[in-house]
């Protein structure tokens, strides 16, 4: 029998800290790759590679450092497997500090199987065996599900009952790492929409009713009946159109930076606009046009880790997927005359700085909808799960709990 990666916990020594007592890039470096080894030591073993005289070398990496870690901390590493090819493989590890949930890094990893001689070779039948098993194993990490015939890439967080949170445009499911982390007691699932992060783009496709029963499939092939809906701005959008189509999965309601009424003749000419940009110049354009507008200027200025991991997601996309997106928002139904209806307990979230969706009009959406709970989040702006994580998060888990009690 195949055994699956187990999760790896590392204890962080003080030898593994700069001067200011932080764990440092070099050294995550390092963790991750001992993580690497004692999985593949767990399974296969580690003389795998020289048994079949193939060596994984490595040929792309990518971090993103999401908090800090101090001396102390215990790390769980788990690691999953993106994709498996004749010669190479990619694996995405997750540092998790295990006190409290939080995702510390999320590391991207490309190896090319070689020979002694440095030439690509197959990846050895074992090992592909093993990355394989481990892939559709895992009962929390990094998965990627076919959903109604598309490549879904999501992450599976913890037990319990489900959150399911819809990520916003032009973003990916990492957007929520910083908020699902420390949830616990609940099982948090974060997908990538079509076309965007770690899914599939198909070539046409997109509207909010593709995302909605994409949802549903997703929740089909998990098993799970009922969730609570969270969805920021575009995810708002993916949210409402989940309502009308599947109500009776929606436990509850979050409703982050969104907006209920459609596009006005403006905001289709900006859509067009952008359409237009993309195709002729690529998703590049994206972080001209919009970084400045997702954020408040304070942030800019004092979070450049925020605005690294928004140029990082932009970085993950395809201009099929952008293009879905975008035409997916412009020709999206007007859902005002759904708000009286809604039924279920809604949490209703603004960033005092938006500019994007003015807090004036997230309040009357709130006043629309029967009993919903209003917080405007302050120093933010478009996105407040990534400018105040902390703010939004205790927010969040107050009206989960308000819920179950």
């Amino acid at each position: 029998m195949v055994t699956p990666f187990p999760s790896v916990e590392l204890l962080v020594f003080p030898d593994d800290c700069d001067s200011f007592g932080h764990v440092n890039q070099a050294t995550f470096l390092r963790l991750f790759e001992r993580a690497r080894w004692n999985a593949v030591a767990a399974g296969p073993g580690i003389d795998i590679f020289d048994r079949e005289d193939a060596w994984p070398a490595v040929r792309k990496t990518t971090i993103e450092y999401l908090a800090s870690a101090f001396p102390g901390d215990v790390l769980r590493f788990d690691t999953v497997v993106e994709q498996l090819g004749r010669t190479s493989f990619t694996m995405q590890q997750t540092a998790i500090r295990d006190a409290d949930d939080t995702v510390v890094a999320e590391a991207h990893f490309v190896f090319v199987c070689v020979t002694r001689k440095g030439e690509p070779t197959p990846v050895p039948g074992e090992i592909s065996r093993f990355l394989d098993a481990a892939n559709s194993s895992r009962p929390s990490g990094i998965h990627n599900l076919r959903v109604r015939g598309i490549a879904t890439g999501l992450d599976v967080i913890g037990d319990g009952d489900t959150v399911l949170f819809v990520h916003g445009f032009p973003l990916d499911r990492t957007m929520w790492s910083e908020i699902a982390g420390p949830l616990t007691g609940w099982r948090r699932i974060a997908p990538d929409l079509r076309g965007l992060g770690m899914s599939g783009a198909p070539a046409d496709g997109y509207s909010m009713a593709e995302y909605a029963d994409d949802l549903a499939g997703l929740l089909d092939a998990l098993d799970i009946q009922e969730v609570v809906l969270s969805g920021l701005s575009m995810g708002g959008y993916v949210a409402f159109e989940f309502l009308r189509r599947h109500r009776s999965r929606v436990r509850a309601l979050m409703l982050l930076n969104t907006r209920a009424d459609g596009d006005g003749v403006v905001a289709r000419a900006n859509r067009n606009e952008t359409i237009a940009a993309v195709r002729r110049n690529g998703v590049g354009v994206l972080e001209d046009l919009l970084i400045h507008r997702l954020l408040a200027p304070d942030s800019i200025e004092t979070m450049p880790h925020v605005v690294q991991r928004l140029q990082a997601m932009l970085q993950r996309h395809s201009p099929e997927g952008v293009i879905g997106a975008l035409e997916a928002m412009r020709d999206r139904s007007d859902s005002t005359s759904l708000l009286p209806s809604i039924d279920v307990p809604t949490l209703v979230v603004a960033g005092k700085e938006d500019r994007i969706v003015p807090i004036e009009s997230v309040q009357e959406m709130a006043a629309a909808i029967p009993e919903a709970q209003f917080t405007a989040i302050a120093d933010a702006g478009h996105l407040t799960p990534m400018e105040q994580p902390i703010s939004t998060g205790r927010v969040i888990r107050e009206f989960l709990d308000s819920i179950t009690t």
